[in-house]
């Protein structure tokens, strides 16, 4: 008679255990702090906007036709160019935004329009307060770090889980116009002299025959070619990491570890940005910043920066940041002469 008892006792043990694990993984695996695509007052779902990019029932937009292209030109180059395969850890998600209220994962990449998506995503997860128009949030409010979260926040299940069902994208530029942009910010402008401190030094002492005092203890004077040559010095990332403001993006974002939904791009800012405010059902919420600045114009400014650049060190300057060309379907700008 006890053995019947004790068989019942132990399958009722295993299940248990089993409701256990099943609470355990669900409690994991849900979006926290809200559900997005949960009903609300009454009303149906809505789709996420993962669901939004590929299920959608109707006919296939230019748009859409776009995106597709970008999607699988990024994965062939990623079969072509990358040999070594390895997995995400922590650190390399840390510029990879979370909005859990619309199921979205932005990666950031300084000097691609970043403030503005910041911007645009601290009205909507709420952390903009009372800001409902984007461009009222002041631009170093949007980079303070504790406003939005970032995806090495989270827990490994749920990392996974958002990796899998949220909406990931990134945006990009051309790649040398985006470094003189960043040259252009953090070196030629007077109020950077943290940037002027902290690299501006280096650079005129390592760079520069026969420095004057004055440049040696500012930094504030830094030339595009000294720039240059500090970026294509192999001591350089000897000694520590890129900034992020020329950190060459498949470094800051991973696409070819992550599969990004959206690759949106500089030259279709607008459009692209529209997009993902589309698909994430936000567009009567919030409008993304329209720009006044033309492709053009930063196209040709780039060609004058590089008129005083050796065809040896744009080559070498172009091997750095080649990944970015190929990965991204940039050509090789029509200014070069190596």
């Amino acid at each position: 008679m006890r053995k019947p008892k004790i068989i019942r006792m132990f399958f009722a043990l295993c299940l248990g255990c089993f409701v256990m694990v099943i609470f355990y993984f669900n409690s994991n695996l849900k979006p926290a702090p809200e559900h997005f695509g949960e009903e609300s007052n009454g009303q149906k779902p809505r789709r996420s906007p993962l669901q939004s990019l590929y299920n959608s029932d109707q006919a296939e937009s230019e748009v859409q036709a776009i995106h597709q292209g970008r999607r699988e030109l990024l994965e062939e180059a990623c079969r072509t160019y990358t040999r070594k395969r390895r997995v995400l850890i922590p650190e390399d998600l840390k510029h990879v935004i979370v909005d859990d209220l619309h199921g979205l994962l932005y990666c950031y990449v300084p000097k691609v329009a970043c403030t503005n998506w910041k911007r645009v995503l601290m009205v909507l997860t709420g952390a903009a307060g009372s800001h409902r128009d984007p461009l009222g949030i002041p631009a170093n409010e949007a980079h303070v770090s504790g406003n939005l979260r970032t995806l090495s926040e989270y827990s490994t299940s749920q990392i996974n889980h958002r990796l899998r069902s949220y909406l990931k994208f990134m945006f990009v530029r051309e790649p040398f116009e985006r470094l003189v942009s960043a040259y252009r910010n953090k070196f030629t402008q007077r109020y950077n002299t943290a940037f002027h401190k902290r690299y501006g030094t280096k650079i005129v002492r390592r760079h520069r025959p026969n420095p004057q005092p004055d440049a040696l203890e500012k930094g504030d004077d830094v030339t595009f070619e000294e720039f240059v040559y500090y970026l294509v010095n192999p001591a350089t990332q000897i000694e520590e990491p890129f900034n992020e403001h020329w950190e060459r993006v498949h470094s800051l974002c991973h696409p070819c570890l992550i599969h990004y939904d959206v690759v949106g791009k500089y030259e279709t800012l607008e459009q692209d940005s529209n997009y993902v405010l589309q698909l994430a059902g936000v567009e009567d919420q919030v409008k993304f910043p329209a720009s006044t600045k033309s492709t053009r114009t930063t196209g040709d400014m780039a060609a004058r920066f590089f008129l005083n650049i050796s065809p040896f060190y744009q080559k070498k300057l172009y091997n750095l940041y080649r990944m970015d060309f190929l990965l991204f379907n940039y050509s090789l700008p029509s200014y070069l002469n190596f």
